[in-house]
């Protein structure tokens, strides 16, 4: 495993030794007096352990040069100034579902019991900092209890991802990203995932709540609650985009804290090819989330249940089409945020996502084949958020959504 410098502070250490870090354990805090090369040691132990916990899902990270990949730190060269509103960026639907096979699933059917194949729950192939370095933006993380130690873990659906794996790993493998890349933003749309046998409870709120509020979390989450900035506000930082509630925390100043823009679960519709979701209102001016979700993870409707992968790939793609039309039309919500699921799948004929996004392999192609010409030909304009399974397997597709 490559790591780069450590930018861990003392300040940090001593947090990790607090318990923000739990399983990471030292006997004492480093004193002023002694060695800068000692502090710097134990953290970067305490990093690195942290990555290794974190790898199910975050990966390894390599590396990545601007010069050689434009897709890098692609943020660096638009002005701080820019609303994010305004700006196009690629995303990846269930991201954390690159690293779930058969054999993954088999090895956890004592948690799970039988559910459907693997290939119905894997929509990504990459890791989240490949996704980073091939210029990925916004994540959607669906979690829930990790089923035996009480931590908070990654789902899609039924399928437990990584058992080991806590959210809190993850959000530090973040920051070890951010600090590396101080030009980028990155956007982090956490759902609870329902279906996972556990329940959304007040102890998982709280522990939720305690994740995100802490002052760690103070200094890399973007702390401006109910509306989208510039990209200068957001850079080197995460932006939430809230689709959990804390309906169960007490309403007390312990639980006060909010940030980032809330999706409320009960207004986001899972089979809508146009969501309204107001989520603030500033001057009398309603801010809106339009939303296209069109069975972004379940299957298709408006088709017999006899339609196959051409017919069923069609129908996604008129419909992303349809909802990146409104996006780049600027007499229409130019000013709004606009979020398109390009992702889908159809299990009763067997269109996994893999089917949906990349096509059969031989006459049918995939909504992300489909859906290049068009980016090409409106390069420059803004798309919103462009949400994508398997991103990458069709070259050109991010470059395109970037402007690169």
């Amino acid at each position: 495993m490559v790591l780069r410098k450590c930018y861990w502070r003392p300040r940090v250490l001593f947090l990790l030794t607090s318990g923000v870090c739990a399983g990471v354990t030292f006997g004492l805090v480093a004193s002023p007096s002694e060695p800068v090369s000692v502090q710097q040691s134990l953290a970067q132990a305490a990093l690195t352990e942290i990555l290794q916990r974190g790898a199910p899902i975050l990966g390894f990270d390599t590396g990545c040069d601007p010069a050689l990949n434009a897709t890098c730190d692609w943020m660096a060269k638009i002005p701080d100034d820019t609303e994010l509103v305004h700006m196009s960026i690629p995303g990846t639907h269930d991201s954390s579902t690159w690293n779930y096979t058969q054999a993954t699933q088999n090895s956890l059917l004592g948690y799970t019991g039988p559910i459907e194949p693997a290939e119905y729950f894997q929509c990504q192939e990459h890791s989240y900092f490949q996704m980073l370095e091939g210029g990925i933006r916004v994540f959607d993380l669906r979690v829930a209890l990790n089923p035996g130690n009480g931590t908070i873990g990654f789902y899609h659906s039924q399928a437990l991802l990584a058992p080991d794996t806590r959210l809190e790993d993850v959000l530090f493998g973040f920051y070890y990203w951010l600090d590396a890349h101080p030009t980028e933003a990155v956007f982090l749309s956490i759902n609870y995932e329902g279906g996972t046998g556990t329940q959304d409870t007040l102890a998982f709120q709280e522990q939720l709540y305690d994740i995100l509020s802490g002052d760690l979390a103070t200094k890399y989450w973007v702390q401006v609650n109910g509306t989208l900035g510039t990209l200068g506000e957001a850079r080197g930082k995460l932006t939430l985009l809230q689709r959990f509630d804390y309906s169960l925390l007490p309403n007390t100043s312990e639980y006060s804290k909010r940030f980032g823009i809330h999706l409320d679960p009960e207004d986001w519709h899972d089979n809508d090819p146009n969501i309204t979701l107001v989520y603030n209102t500033v001057n009398g001016t309603e801010q809106i989330a339009y939303i296209e979700v069109s069975k972004d993870y379940y299957e298709m409707d408006g088709l017999p249940s006899s339609a196959g992968a051409a017919e069923n790939i069609q129908w996604k793609y008129n419909a992303t089409i349809a909802h990146l039309q409104d996006a780049i039309n600027p007499d229409l919500h130019p000013d709004q945020l606009y979020i398109t699921f390009a992702s889908s799948e159809h299990d009763t004929n067997g269109e996994t996502p893999r089917i949906m996004a990349l096509g059969n392999g031989s006459d049918v192609p995939g909504v992300n084949q489909k859906i290049l010409p068009w980016l090409q030909e409106n390069k420059g304009k803004r798309f919103g958020i462009v949400m994508l399974d398997f991103f990458d397997s069709v070259p050109g597709v991010v470059e395109a959504i970037i402007n690169a």
